[in-house]
């Protein structure tokens, strides 16, 4: 949907192919929990929607942000998610009015945009499509994308045919076929990819009448217990979302979070979730439902030098996918949308355009997907260890150690000094590369500052009150 808009704010004829039917008539709950939303197996799951998103669409497309607004989403700026010691010195500096985070479900965000870009003049949207192969013709020993063929997915018409244009997009997310539709051509996309080891689960919650989100304390709404991480997205209309994640090899514990009353009792006695269950508060509305298969994958389109076909390009998911854990799909599905379309603004020759695409993609995203698997590779760690009943990951070389050690006192850093969280939240935000606001000095001491203070100190600062692995296990037994 963002890069039809930006397309056609450029005065772009725009054709989307969607499988699924459009949102339902109706307000955001009719969206959430009626829309058929096949097509995107992470729809119902909570989403982040950060500030590198956010900014964009308010430099963009004001008219969009005050849509999301008026149909529930919410702006939480930099000072309200402050820790609480932080908050009495936080003094604004140029630059945190990009800091804010849109807190909505997504089914809210995915039917204001849908509606919005559907009606722009130049867009057609055709839904219940379903894209069965791509169409191709070689030119001068060169193979270009020349269009799709697909057919009706309305039950009682099987209408098949060709379209043709100048342009083939792929933005059909994780499940993409393109890659294999090309390798049937004889065309090898290669595929960086790892598993993230993971799985996580999900119930949606809604405040009862006359009740507010509980105050935010000591315990936060988001942590780390070293063998499950948890999570609560506030959404749109006092609804809410928490989110329990685990290793994959945690089977009793996947067992119990299948179950909604022990996703229930899970989330009670962890300190950050308990405010949001209290029985005068909310009540579920959902069963706890789950996804898995989280992987990072990166697609190269372009091979020594040359593009594997011309006037195709892939976006967002599509291309590159990191773990959604950390919030950041979105944005850099809109962050490759805009490159995009700014790349056909200055190429006109597809040789040019595929090759500066596949550049820019390179320098302003691969550093988000290279950040977001070293972190997929410490998470594995540290699960292993508590599985195994280490407290702390053992480095085997000083190098190790080094980079294990810093990290932990920049995250307690982070707790107590408003500039490194500023920093950090920097890259967290994808307002700059990952690792970019450690160039400045003052930071930079801080952090070492705080490795003087011992690691253990510091790590104890990331893990989160809440039961130990062992009495968890015996608690969901039980």
């Amino acid at each position: 949907m963002f890069t039809a808009l930006a397309l056609a704010r450029r005065g772009r004829a725009v054709t989307i192919l969607e499988r699924d039917p459009p949102p339902p008539e109706g307000n955001a709950d009719d969206a959430f929990f009626e829309w058929k939303r096949l097509g995107a197996a992470q729809f119902r799951h909570p989403h982040a929607f950060l500030g590198a998103m956010c900014s964009l669409i308010q430099r963009r497309y004001p008219e969009l942000l005050e849509a999301m607004y008026g149909a529930g989403a919410r702006r939480v700026e930099l000072e309200e998610m402050l820790p609480a010691e932080l908050k009495p010195h936080y003094v604004p500096e140029p630059g945190d009015e990009n800091l804010f985070v849109l807190m909505c479900r997504r089914a809210t965000l995915e039917t204001v945009i849908r509606r919005h870009v559907g009606a722009l003049d130049n867009v057609h949207i055709r839904n219940r499509v379903q894209v069965a192969g791509i169409l191709t013709e070689q030119r001068d020993g060169r193979l270009v994308a020349t269009g799709v063929s697909v057919r009706s997915r309305d039950d009682n018409d099987d209408t098949r045919e060709d379209l043709h244009a100048d342009l083939l997009i792929d933005a059909s997310g994780r499940s993409s076929r393109f890659p294999q539709w090309l390798g049937k051509l004889g065309v090898n996309v290669e595929e960086d990819t790892e598993s993230a080891a993971i799985v996580y689960y999900t119930r949606h919650y809604r405040l009862k009448p006359g009740q507010q989100e509980p105050p935010r304390g000591d315990n936060r709404g988001a942590g780390d217990l070293g063998y499950l991480k948890y999570g609560v997205f506030p959404g749109d209309n006092g609804n809410f979302a928490i989110i329990l994640c685990t290793d994959e090899r945690e089977t009793e514990l996947i067992e119990a979070l299948r179950d909604p009353e022990r996703f229930d009792a899970i989330c009670r006695s962890i300190p950050g979730l308990e405010p949001w269950l209290g029985d005068e508060r909310s009540e579920p509305s959902t069963e706890s439902f789950g996804i898995g298969d989280i992987r990072s994958v990166w697609r190269t389109f372009v091979q020594d030098g040359k593009p594997l076909i011309e006037n195709f390009f892939a976006v967002g998911d599509a291309a590159l996918r990191t773990n959604p854990l950390y919030g950041r799909g979105c944005s850099t599905g809109v962050m490759h949308a805009q490159i995009l379309v700014e790349v056909m603004d200055e190429h006109s020759d597809p040789v040019d355009r595929a090759l500066a695409f596949h550049e820019r993609t390179a320098e302003e995203l691969r550093p988000i997907f290279d950040a977001s698997r070293r972190e997929d590779r410490s998470g594995i760690k540290r699960a292993m260890a508590a599985m195994e009943g280490r407290n702390l990951e053992k480095p085997d070389s000083l190098k190790k150690w080094f980079g294990v050690a810093f990290g932990d006192a920049m995250t307690a850093a982070a707790r107590e000094n408003i500039h490194v969280l500023r920093g950090l939240l920097r890259t967290f935000h994808l307002l700059e590369k990952p690792g970019d606001f450690l160039k400045d000095r003052r930071i930079r001491w801080t952090i070492y500052r705080y490795m003087i203070r011992g690691r253990s100190r510091n790590a104890s600062r990331r893990l989160q009150k809440g039961p130990k692995r062992e009495e968890m296990l015996a608690r969901v037994a039980a």
